[in-house]
């Protein structure tokens, strides 16, 4: 077993490595950590290289993937790609969920049968203060894309990110009665705090956690990898890099032992999480 084997199995390190596949997106959520928008530059990471990268963190002992952006379906060659990946590990794909047209849904048929999950951010149970945050009708699309997701077969986890005061319990209630409505069954509903990084960070609102808060998962993207996939943000359109591990990206093993020497290297008492995978 390798060393990253054993700190997987240890929970030392996460298990999911995570591949920024672009930057660019849809949308220009209030809180983005990357300051995604239409007209952000793309900063696309190489299909071939995320398939490399994918077979050496199975060779070294990783479990499943993410991939983020950005929003990874603009990307016309994602659908292929993602099934590439879950044939060699579990695959997780972050999603605003607004871009789930007939077209689009079409072209997901070879996610079908295979360990794809799709997570939809989805912040409150009603359009108002959902579209508040993320963009006007961005609620009506993706409570139309979630069954839709569902019914093809896909598996569908939504991700609720919530300033400090969040939703109050009868809110909380009304969001879980949606959810479940639309397919999406309770262990699938992750809640995750606003990071006071990126757009969140410039107008002052989200929580200030260090890194030792993170969790540690290997995360790639075109400019080096980073201690978490909450750690390359963005920030007057200037990358923050206090989170990077190293310039490397590949071989894998570089940045992976990187990141563990950081781990291991935390003084005791430093190992507090917080649930935001």
């Amino acid at each position: 077993m390798s060393v990253v084997a054993e700190a997987v199995a240890s929970d030392r390190l996460g298990g999911r490595v995570w591949l920024y596949s672009n930057y660019h997106c849809n949308l220009a959520c209030t809180y983005c950590l990357t300051e995604s928008a239409p007209s952000a530059a793309r900063r696309e990471l190489d299909p071939a290289l995320m398939l490399r990268a994918a077979h050496e963190a199975a060779r070294l002992g990783f479990t499943d993937l993410g991939v983020t952006g950005g929003e990874p379906f603009l990307l016309p060659s994602m659908p292929a790609l993602l099934a590439d990946l879950a044939e060699i590990l579990p695959t997780l794909v972050l999603s605003n969920g607004t871009l789930f047209g007939e077209g689009r849904l079409a072209r997901l048929a070879p996610l079908i049968g295979r360990p794809v999950a799709v997570q939809i951010s989805l912040d409150a149970p009603d359009p108002a203060t959902n579209d508040a945050q993320r963009g006007d009708s961005t609620y009506a699309k993706v409570v139309d894309a979630i069954p839709r997701l569902v019914d093809l077969g896909i598996r569908v986890r939504v991700a609720t990110t919530l300033d400090e005061d969040g939703l109050d319990d009868e809110g909380h209630a009304r969001l879980c009665e949606l959810h479940r409505s639309l397919g999406v069954p309770d262990e699938d509903h992750i809640v995750r705090p606003v990071l006071r990084r990126g757009r969140a960070g410039e107008r002052g609102r989200g929580t200030d956690l260090p890194h030792s808060a993170l969790p540690p998962e290997l995360t790639l993207t075109t400019d080096g990898a980073f201690w978490s996939p909450f750690g390359p943000t963005v920030r007057q359109g200037a990358l923050d890099t206090d989170l990077l591990v190293t310039r490397t990206i590949l071989p894998l093993d570089v940045p992976a032992c990187a990141l563990l020497e950081l781990v291991d290297g935390l003084p005791r008492g430093a190992d507090a999480r917080i649930g935001i995978r």
